[in-house]
């Protein structure tokens, strides 16, 4: 971590600022973090101003949101340049990704936001989820890790650790192109504002992007 400043002549002459800047070479992992979840499967959502990724387990019944991550946009399109790098490594190493065929699939047939959340558990303490302004990536001969960061003075902390197959890692990269150039496509051509109605308890946020694999 390297710290800037601009001090006052006289520093008890008013209020001063600092500029932060942090090394993202290392970062705390609390306990609570440290084993990190195994997910199948994710669902990208778009805010105005973030985006959240759910990270499911659709393995057993309750299907379960495991982890959600809530990130700025310019930290999700720094992840998706660090993991379209760590899967060309991978795929120079270990060879091509192969994709796992899922028989009587109908592309045609995508579930809604509404009616994918209608069969999740969603714990009270994955709710709110877990901020991240940076990405660690990494990855073995048969799984990827994901390190979601908070770089916040004094100290960076890791704030949620998530494992996945290296297939749904080619999953999830193609679910924030998809969804990052959508969010890219709407700033460059704002819709314009909606009606004021009361309040009808409806999300701000897009319909998912990425239920990978559908049907697990």
């Amino acid at each position: 971590m390297t710290e800037n400043s601009q001090p006052n002549d006289n520093p008890d002459d008013g209020p001063h600022s600092q500029e932060i800047r942090h090394s993202q070479i290392s970062a705390m992992v609390p306990a609570h973090v440290a084993k990190g979840v195994f997910t199948t499967g994710a669902v990208v959502l778009q805010g105005q101003h973030e985006f959240i990724v759910d990270f499911l387990l659709r393995m057993q019944q309750p299907q379960q949101v495991v982890a959600r991550v809530v990130m700025p946009p310019i930290v999700v399109n720094q992840m998706i340049m660090a993991l379209k790098d760590n899967l060309a490594r991978y795929e120079e190493r270990f060879g091509p990704v192969h994709m796992p065929v899922i028989p009587n699939q109908n592309p045609q047939q995508r579930q809604t936001a509404q009616e994918l959340y209608d069969t999740l558990k969603l714990g009270d303490d994955v709710q709110s989820g877990s901020y991240a302004n940076a990405v660690m990536i990494g990855h073995s001969p048969t799984e990827f890790s994901f390190d979601f960061i908070t770089t916040f003075f004094p100290r960076s902390a890791v704030s949620q650790r998530v494992f996945m197959a290296t297939a749904n890692a080619r999953r999830l990269l193609d679910s924030l192109n998809h969804s990052f150039q959508q969010f890219q496509d709407r700033m460059r051509n704002p819709p314009p504002p909606p009606p004021e109605f009361p309040d009808s308890g409806n999300s701000d946020f897009n319909a998912q992007e990425g239920d990978w694999p559908p049907g697990l």
